[in-house]
């Protein structure tokens, strides 16, 4: 069920929020109202992977970008550290047949998953490593 919300302010912040929106693409206000309050939220709460507490678990997907050929998909399952639920390989990707990605879920420590993403970035062929953190739930579902 929807609700309504509203807040005053001055011309110049609603231009600045009107552009804000139309350059990152979202056609409905209220959506990127509410995407931007919930990443303020949880980088408050949070923070980034590398200036997280090292006991915090977190939950989210490891992207690895890398050169095609270069046995890269078996380095997070085979540690312990960290939770693997589930895992996505591509070869071939895009325009070039010489890169790969694969895709992580992974839980565990913020340190533990936080030296794998170290790990891999200083890995050789490896061209990028990004991490995407779940997002917070109040409660456990299922």
């Amino acid at each position: 069920m929807s609700q309504i919300i509203s807040f005053s302010a001055d011309k110049s912040f609603a231009e600045d929020i009107e552009n804000l929106i139309a350059s990152a693409g979202y056609q409905n206000r209220s959506r990127f109202l509410r995407d931007a309050a919930i990443f303020f939220a949880e980088m408050k709460q949070r923070g980034e992977l590398m200036n997280m507490d090292a006991d915090l678990t977190v939950e989210g997907h490891l992207i690895v970008h890398y050169e095609h050929g270069t046995e890269q998909k078996l380095m997070v399952s085979r540690t312990g550290s960290i939770e693997v639920a589930a895992y996505h390989h591509s070869s071939r990707l895009g325009h070039s047949c010489h890169s790969c990605v694969d895709v992580i879920h992974v839980k565990g420590p913020a340190g533990d998953v936080r030296e794998v993403y170290k790990r891999l970035q200083n890995t050789p062929k490896v061209d990028k490593v990004s991490f995407i953190i779940a997002p917070m739930r109040q409660e456990d579902c299922c």
